[in-house]
């Protein structure tokens, strides 16, 4: 029997562990999606306890909690700390399957020494070890960034923000990691929210430019890329329920548009032809910026409107929606390649049944501006544990060139997720490992090294081309 997360975990043959420990493990990380923070890293912010660096904010765990009859008093409810984390520790005994049972005493390892096991019992242990701990310098986030050898961040940014913490960190010589903000404009493009027109005042005021027509709404938006871009952004965001696609034109949108400004909702028909004609626009702008668009699909959000309405989006209450329409993407990257405006693009399917039709059709507009140029993007949210990396990176090599991919993100709000990097390369290095182990691939060293850290970070770095 094996040790339970021994030196080996996750790496089943000898192939697999020479892939892990000479080529992945010791490559830096580039971190081009996540949820953190830039306010925290400029301001250095220390943990006061271990429940502030797992439970504050993130979902993942406050569902398994929850499914485990947790009160909301202990997710994020009043409860002291101690106590948050005590039920934690008890729910995780009872999560054998979860990735967050490993990422959990992965993060304990790799930040605190901790080479036990986290349950109801050794809670007290854990919690007096981490809380003496995070008072150290050395576990500020900053430090836990240079910890675990991030290279570059990119955090997620609404048009209207001013970016002030970014140009703080641009500015501090003590940072010496590269963070940069990613341009996400989804409360732009969703005039159906019923605070869509609040959001507008607040885009005009920071775009200094008043928006009245699409066309208006558009110059706002450019004069913010333009701020985007000066700061460091070369990466945007798209957060969709999904992919639309309704032939339209900029006068349509800009009915649909005023049509929203006088007070009315428009009928979704005319929301999905205004949301393609904005992803368009987009489109366009990114090409010609050199930016990589990201587009993420499939959640089906705030599914429970009684705790939506107590806590806000964002606490636990999204999950898998239907596959995506293969029609809808093909014909928004074939209406901005017909422009010659097809930026390099990622795309995540929260709904695993569509690996396949991804690596379909991201093969179909692939061309000689960028190896890889249309990414299947990594398993992603309710995916990214073993199973579902292993079924992305299968089909992706089975459909696509797996030798592309760039890779693994975080997607996280956490400074300790960082190792969800070690998680990816160990499940990386023990499927090719398989496949060369089974002679399905020659064992080659030269050709797996270079194999092997492209994928985890040689892609990325020239993907993204970062300045």
């Amino acid at each position: 029997m094996k040790t339970f997360m021994g030196r080996n975990f996750l790496l089943p043959n000898e192939k697999a562990k020479k892939l892990y420990h000479e080529y992945a493990e010791d490559l830096p990380i580039i971190d081009y999606h996540c949820h953190i923070n830039p306010k925290e890293i400029c301001e250095d912010r220390k943990f006061r306890n271990i429940t502030e660096a797992w439970l504050e904010g993130d979902h993942y765990k406050w569902r398994l909690m929850r499914a485990n009859g947790v009160p909301e008093r202990y997710i994020p409810g009043d409860a002291p700390a101690r106590e948050k984390f005590q039920k934690y520790a008890e729910t995780l005994e009872r999560a054998i399957g979860n990735p967050l049972y490993h990422w959990s005493h992965l993060e304990l390892r790799k930040y605190f020494g901790y080479e036990g096991i986290l349950s109801g019992e050794t809670a007290e242990t854990v919690w007096q070890l981490t809380e003496a701990m995070l008072q150290e310098d050395s576990m500020s986030v900053r430090n836990l960034i240079r910890r675990s050898d991030v290279e570059v961040l990119c955090t997620t940014d609404d048009p209207k923000d001013s970016l002030e913490y970014h140009k703080k960190l641009h500015e501090d010589p003590m940072v010496d990691f590269k963070v940069y903000p990613a341009w996400r404009p989804d409360r732009a493009m969703n005039l159906e929210k019923n605070d869509y027109p609040d959001y507008l005042r607040e885009l005009s005021e920071a775009a200094g430019k008043k928006i009245g027509s699409y066309d208006a709404l558009l110059s706002a938006l450019d004069k913010r890329m333009a701020f985007f871009h000066a700061n460091g952004c070369r990466i945007s965001d798209h957060g969709l329920d999904s992919i639309p696609f309704e032939p339209v034109s900029r006068e349509e949108c800009d009915r649909i548009f005023r049509k929203r400004l006088g007070g009315e909702i428009p009928d979704p028909p005319e929301i999905r032809k205004f949301k393609t004609g904005f992803l368009l626009e987009m489109g366009e702008r990114y090409a010609r910026l050199g930016w990589v668009m990201q587009m993420h699909y499939g959640a089906v959000r705030n599914t429970n409107s009684k705790m939506f309405r107590l806590l806000g989006p964002d606490t636990g209450y999204d999950c898998i929606g239907d596959s995506g329409s293969a029609a809808a993407i093909t014909g928004l990257l074939n209406a901005l390649h017909e422009k010659d405006a097809l930026p390099k693009t990622i795309l995540y399917a929260l709904n695993p049944a569509d690996n396949a039709m991804l690596d379909a059709v991201t093969g179909c507009f692939q061309d000689d501006s960028a190896r890889g140029k249309i990414q299947h993007g990594a398993a992603w949210w309710f995916n990214d544990h073993r199973a579902g990396m292993r079924e992305q990176l299968t089909s992706l090599a089975s459909l696509g060139l797996l030798g592309s991919f760039v890779g693994m993100l975080t997607d996280s709000r956490s400074f300790l997720s960082y190792t969800r990097h070690e998680y990816f390369r160990r499940v990386l290095c023990g499927l090719i490992g398989e496949w060369v182990s089974e002679g399905e691939y020659p064992d080659d060293p030269r050709a797996l090294e270079k194999l092997i850290e492209d994928i985890c970070y040689y892609n990325a770095r020239k993907y993204f081309d970062f300045p």
